[in-house]
């Protein structure tokens, strides 16, 4: 490693994405190779899932993982794709008690397995599954602030090889994305105004390092509660935010949109941020 790796936050979407990789899916496809070249390949990646939650932070410890397919009525050959990696039990401790340090009321449990929002992004990132991997439950009825808090403590794992990556999606409210009728919307379909407005809002607070709007994003983003009529797919990016400090404005590495209102932006945070978004540039401008 020559430097500080950068948390990274990834729009995963929908399981689907695994199938149908779409801008989002090439962009994860670049950024394995880009985060090795530019850092050096991470000793071990903490996963911060919209889909892994419990009522304390939990540490899954497991020494080994498996794909886990938590969802219903998508296309079938989804369970039949693997994403088998290993655990890193030992960084599962120093989590444990970097979280405890920080007065976290964290736990650990000995167990493992990848939910689709970490898996199905893993797969296009480092799909050879050669790197460790740490599942860290997040509690979804904490506020914006303190999954910041929760990404800070484990701030200094980045000068340790470690990437932290979290996984939801920019903008995810599933009713407007199926509000055409049937089970296969217009990945086409353009994108709503109010996804715009959201993104965009997120991009310009994030810019100006407003973390206090950015905290406050339910009342003070347009169009927040409609595109996060829950907001467990956004909470993930503040646990990567937090792991990158206030110093370094977030940087968005990518932009999309598919079936008209599931943003698919990505974000990389700290003072290393720049310069994975310079190597990524010159794809992402073609």
């Amino acid at each position: 490693m020559n430097t500080l790796l950068p948390p990274i936050f990834v729009s995963h979407g929908s399981p689907m994405i695994a199938l149908e990789p779409g801008e989002a899916g090439a962009f994860m496809q670049r950024l394995g190779p880009a985060i090795d070249a530019t850092f050096g390949r991470p000793k071990a990646i903490v996963s911060v899932s919209a889909h892994t939650a419990a009522r304390v932070p939990v540490v899954l410890a497991a020494a080994r993982h498996e794909a886990i397919y938590d969802f219903g009525n998508f296309d079938r050959r989804l369970n039949e794709m693997r994403y088998d990696a290993p655990g890193d039990p030992a960084l599962a401790v120093r989590m444990l008690a970097l979280l405890q340090a920080a007065g976290i009321p964290a736990q650990k449990v000995d167990e493992g397995g990848l939910d689709h929002g970490a898996w199905t992004a893993l797969r296009y990132i480092y799909p050879d599954a050669g790197i460790p991997v740490v599942p860290l439950a997040f509690v979804p009825s904490d506020p914006p602030a303190r999954q910041f808090a929760l990404g800070a403590a484990l701030a200094s794992l980045a000068g340790e090889g470690v990437l932290v990556l979290g996984s939801g999606s920019i903008t995810h409210n599933l009713r407007r994305v199926f509000s055409g009728g049937g089970l296969h919307p217009d990945k086409a379909r353009p994108e709503i105004p109010e996804s715009a407005a959201f993104r965009r809002w997120i991009a310009d607070r994030a810019g100006a390092r407003d973390w206090d709007a950015l905290f406050a994003y339910r009342a003070r983003a347009p169009h927040a509660v409609d595109m996060h009529p829950t907001d467990e797919h956004l909470l993930p990016w503040y646990v990567a935010a937090g792991a990158g400090g206030r110093d370094q404005p977030p940087v968005r590495l990518h932009e999309s949109v598919t079936m008209g209102s599931l943003g698919m932006d990505a974000y990389a945070f700290g003072a290393s941020a720049p310069r994975l978004a310079e190597a990524l540039a010159p794809a992402e401008a073609t």
